[in-house]
């Protein structure tokens, strides 16, 4: 079993999977998995440091795929995964998220008649703009199991036509990864300076928010008016950093560099609200019960919205500077926690697909 990990938000979601599936082992399963880097995420800030942080091996096979565009990046995964592949001959390949190496090894592996499963399945924003979308509805389409975080995902898989038989309702890998490493988190110190409760964090790396000059002017209109209340702390992504230099910034405004995943969750859980365009920290902050503003016009997780923490505010500045002075007036109430986003996920997929891999080797 070969098992996928691109970019940063992946190695998350394939910690509990390999802890889980090596259990099982030690427990006397017949199995082999393998973890794959393909190196999409090849700056040591925004990869290695996620290895360590998490007490992930060191991966099995690197595909080194660096950067480039989308199709560049695309074509380079697929053409490294399909060798390792023929070399490794898997039963299955598991791929976990949305980004370019999910697609792209789902393909792969798929093309040469291996299964795979998909963690994260049947998310949906319905924005063909966002090439997360098109991955999202490329890797389903071919995917032999399909592990869903949310009823939502449910319920888009089978209006698709995906037979009942592949869906499983699974759970949150990436919960599980937050539980298990939130009290280590939480004794990190602060950066110099920053008090619990008394900031809020900002994440921007979308291209529709970032990517031109004019778009990121707009949604710093509107932050650099929140910034007159509180100090916001931006832990500046490799896409958004370049472009800050044409860009006012307010003086209240924080901007440091890319954290490690356990400095950023410890930042996260004592801020007091965050400001984001990303998918999983509208998770995250959803089961930490800290207010989460998503500078989006959709969002693929909307249990978030319906029962957790988030807000979709789109990207018109007066929108996020009243909605964001609002929340700090009036702090919303605590909210539920998602079914089955319990610390389990990674247990109950290893379990599914040991069940199904012994069944149909049985029957076949």
């Amino acid at each position: 079993m070969l098992i996928v990990a691109g970019a940063r938000p992946n190695f998350m979601k394939v910690a509990p999977l390999l802890t889980a599936f090596q259990s099982r082992k030690a427990h006397g399963e017949d199995l082999e998995t393998l973890l794959v880097h393909t190196g999409q995420h090849y700056d040591a800030r925004m990869s290695d440091s996620f290895f360590r942080d998490l007490g992930l091996p060191e991966p099995d096979l690197y595909l080194d795929a660096g950067s480039g565009s989308h199709a560049e990046q695309t074509a380079r995964v697929m053409v490294a995964f399909e060798k390792a592949c023929v070399e490794c001959s898997p039963d299955l390949v598991v791929v976990v998220g949305d980004v370019n190496s999910t697609m792209a090894c789902a393909i792969s592996a798929k093309k040469l008649g291996i299964r795979v499963a998909h963690v994260e399945a049947g998310l949906r924003s319905r924005d063909m703009t966002m090439p997360e979308e098109i991955n999202r509805l490329c890797t389903d389409v071919v995917s032999d199991f399909l592990f869903t975080t949310e009823p939502s995902a449910n319920r888009n898989l089978a209006a698709e036509g995906v037979p009942p038989e592949k869906i499983f309702f699974a759970g949150n890998t990436m919960i599980d990864t937050l539980n298990k490493h939130l009290e280590r988190a939480l004794d990190l110190p602060l950066p110099d300076g920053i008090e619990p409760g008394d900031f809020a964090i900002l994440t921007l790396h979308r291209p529709s928010n970032v990517d031109a000059v004019e778009s990121l002017n707009r949604v710093f209109s509107a932050l650099n008016a929140i910034a007159e209340r509180i100090r916001i702390v931006f832990p500046a992504h490799p896409r958004t950093a370049g472009k800050l230099k044409a860009i006012q910034i307010h003086q209240n405004i924080r901007v440091i560099e890319p954290l490690g995943y356990l400095a950023f969750v410890g930042l996260m859980a004592r801020s007091r609200m965050v400001l984001t365009d990303s998918g999983g920290i509208q998770e995250e902050t959803t089961v930490l019960g800290i207010p989460c503003l998503t500078m989006r016009l959709n969002t693929e997780r909307p249990i978030t919205c319906e029962i957790g923490t988030n807000v979709l505010i789109g990207t018109d500045p007066e929108t996020i500077r009243q909605t964001a002075l609002s929340i700090l007036d009036s702090p919303p109430a605590r909210r539920a926690i998602p079914e089955k986003w319990d610390g389990h996920a990674g247990e109950r997929i290893a379990d599914t697909l040991i069940a199904q891999l012994r069944a149909s080797d049985c029957m076949g």
